[in-house]
């Protein structure tokens, strides 16, 4: 295990902490590219809630740790050479360099890669499922994941033309859940429906033209479900939409003409699973 900047065994000296030009942080920097993260396996998690879901799941390679951000982020630290993960004291330029916002945390998280192949095994049986159809924007991905995992969805699914989920921004979104659920990427918007129907779920789309008002259909809402929301600028295809077993639209009584995909997400979600959690 290695403490760069920790003392040196049999010297009581600390050890010069790895810079912007240290080979294992040139390494992970690259991360920031799509195509770095897929031939490499790997992704960059950063702050403290999602360091702390990477290292609890297992997910989490190596910690790169600020050396002023020591002292503040001290119980992770012990967390993860605890768990054998190698912890690497770097200078702030570093943290920099393996940041991708204004203002870094501190510390980041070198992870393998938790984001599933559509070839791969389904959730058993589940009874809430989010699709995100061709997402965009990395902090919608992310938050999708997000509210899915709070409102207690078994996964979220995400169709081919969708951002990368292990972005560091849709990382950073998710909070941590990224870690905590299933998440699919890739999956053929033409296969959609069949794969939710060989698992048992009704396909719902979230849109303003749907002709069930999600107020009064409590009926069908109750049974296994994958809400689809689409695209924020161009909304769930036409084909998509036909094929799907409910168009749902959520009733706006003020003057805003839509909602965004999130917000519009948490509601569809959160009834979904309040019928449920009634209905077990």
């Amino acid at each position: 295990m290695t403490h760069s900047a920790l003392p040196e065994e049999g010297t009581g000296r600390p050890a010069d902490p790895f810079t912007e030009r240290t080979p294992r942080v040139v390494s992970a920097s690259k991360l920031h590219r799509a195509a770095a993260r897929r031939k490499a396996g790997r992704f960059l998690a950063e702050g403290a809630n999602s360091v702390e879901s990477a290292l609890t799941t297992g997910a989490a390679v190596e910690v790169f740790c600020g050396q002023d951000s020591l002292d503040r982020f001290a119980a992770l630290v012990t967390t993860a050479s605890a768990s054998g993960v190698t912890v690497s004291v770097v200078t702030d330029r570093a943290v920099r360099a393996l940041s991708d916002t204004v203002s870094p945390t501190g510390i980041v998280a070198l992870c393998r890669s938790v984001v599933r192949d559509p070839e791969g095994p389904d959730v058993g049986s589940p009874r809430l499922v989010a699709v995100g159809q061709a997402l965009a924007e990395p902090g919608n991905v992310g938050t999708l994941i997000r509210v899915s995992d709070a409102l207690g969805a078994e996964a979220v699914w995400l169709t081919g033309g969708a951002v990368d989920p292990e972005n560091t921004k849709a990382v950073r979104a998710s909070a941590g859940s990224l870690f905590h659920l299933p998440v699919v990427r890739g999956i053929t918007e033409t296969d959609l429906v069949d794969r939710a129907h060989r698992l048992g779920l009704q396909v719902a789309v979230a849109t303003g033209e749907g002709d069930v008002d999600i107020e009064h259909a409590d009926d069908v809402l109750s049974r296994p479900t994958a809400w689809v929301f689409g695209n924020e600028a161009h909304g769930v295809p036409v084909e998509l939409a036909d094929a799907a077993d409910l168009r749902v639209r959520i009733p706006l009584r003020g003057r805003a003409e839509s909602l965004n995909i999130v917000t519009a997400a948490s509601i569809c979600l959160h009834t979904s699973a309040r019928l449920q959690a009634a209905g077990s």
